[in-house]
C-alpha cells in the first residue's frame, strides 16, 4: 500500500490561476492502480486546425496511447493558434482538438498546464511580453504589475513544493528554460524561477514553445529538461548550442511518452509516424542515469 500513497502524492497537481497569486494553488488528484506505474504523453505547441502535420501526430499519439494504456495527456501549452479562444463555444476547439484527437485511447484527462505536477504560468516572466510584444496583444488584467505577479507566484510554488512528500516533482511549464532551437533559453526563468526548482529537489522541468523535441541535463543539478513542442508546425532549423549537456534534439513533429513508478522514470520521443527515437531512463533508487540511447541525435 505504500507504493500506492507514494503514486497518489505525486499525481496531485497543483495549477497557478490567471489573477494575482496569493492563495494556496489548487490541487488535483488523479487515481492510481495499486502498485501500477503512472504513464501519460506530453505535447506542445499543437493548436492550428490539424495543419502542419498536427492530424498526423494526434494519429501516432492514439497508437501509443493504446499501446501503453496511459493514464492521461499533459499539453505543454499554445492549444489553439493563431488566435486563441473567443469562448466556450469556439469552433477553434473542435478544429484544433475535438476533431483532431479523436482515438479513444486520448480520451483521458488532458492538463494544461502544472504537476507534484507542478503547472507554471511562465508567460508574465518573458519581459520581451510586457516591454516589446511586437504585433502580439497580451492581457494583463489580473496580472499586473509584472513583478508583484512573479513574487507571489513564486512564493506559492516554493510553499505548495515544500509541502509536497512525492516521490517524483515536476514542473511544467510552456516556455523554455534551456533550448537549443529557435527561442533558446530563457533568461527570466534562469534567473527566478530555477533557483525554487533546485531548492525543492525537482527532477524535471517540461516545456513547449519551441517546436522540436530535445533533452538537455543541467551540469550543476540533478535537473533535467524536456521540450515537447512538436504537435504540429516544426523543422525551424535553427540550433544554438548552450552551456549545459545536450542529450538529444530533433528539429521536428513528434511528442513525449513518460511512465513514473516508485523508483524509476521512463521517457521516449516519438516522431510523427510513430517511430521511437529516443529513450532515456532515471533511477530514483540511486540517483543516477541508467540508461540512454538515441537513433536521432544532433550536437
Amino acid at each position: 500500500m505504500a507504493v500506492a500513497l507514494a503514486l497518489l502524492a505525486a499525481m496531485s497537481a497543483l495549477s497557478s490561476c490567471t489573477s494575482p497569486a496569493t492563495a494556496e494553488l489548487t490541487r488535483l488528484e488523479h487515481p492510481v492502480v495499486d502498485g501500477a506505474p503512472l504513464r501519460l504523453l506530453v505535447v506542445g505547441d499543437w493548436g492550428r486546425k490539424g495543419g502542419y502535420n498536427q492530424t498526423r501526430v494526434a494519429e501516432q499519439m492514439g497508437k501509443v496511447a493504446e499501446e501503453t494504456e496511459i493514464d492521461f495527456v499533459v499539453s505543454t501549452g499554445d492549444n489553439f493558434l493563431e488566435n486563441g479562444l473567443a469562448g466556450v463555444d469556439d469552433m477553434a476547439f473542435h478544429g484544433s482538438f475535438m476533431d483532431v484527437y479523436t482515438a479513444k485511447s486520448l480520451h483521458k484527462p488532458w492538463y494544461l498546464g502544472i504537476v507534484d505536477f507542478f503547472f507554471v504560468d511562465t508567460t508574465p516572466f518573458q519581459l520581451q511580453y510586457w516591454t516589446d510584444p511586437g504585433e502580439d496583444h497580451y492581457d494583463w488584467r489580473g496580472v499586473a504589475p509584472r513583478d508583484a505577479y512573479i513574487a507571489n507566484l513564486l512564493e506559492d510554488v516554493d510553499a505548495a513544493m515544500k509541502k509536497s512528500t512525492a516521490t517524483w516533482k515536476i514542473a511544467v511549464g510552456h516556455h523554455t528554460m534551456r533550448s537549443v532551437s529557435a527561442h533558446g533559453d530563457t533568461q527570466e526563468l534562469l534567473e527566478l524561477l530555477l533557483p525554487v526548482l533546485k531548492e525543492n529537489g525537482v527532477d524535471f522541468y517540461i516545456n513547449g514553445h519551441d517546436h522540436c523535441l530535445e533533452h538537455i541535463s543541467s551540469r550543476n543539478s540533478p535537473i533535467q529538461y524536456f521540450t515537447s513542442g512538436g504537435g504540429s508546425k516544426a523543422w525551424r532549423g535553427i540550433f544554438q548550442q548552450n552551456e549545459d549537456k545536450l542529450q538529444f534534439f530533433y528539429d521536428g513533429q513528434g511528442f513525449l511518452s513518460l511512465e513514473l513508478s516508485e523508483n524509476r522514470a521512463r521517457f521516449a520521443f516519438y516522431d510523427v509516424f510513430g517511430e521511437a527515437l529516443y529513450h532515456w531512463s532515471f533511477s530514483k533508487a540511486n540517483l543516477q542515469k541508467v540508461q540512454s540511447s538515441a537513433s536521432v541525435t544532433e550536437e
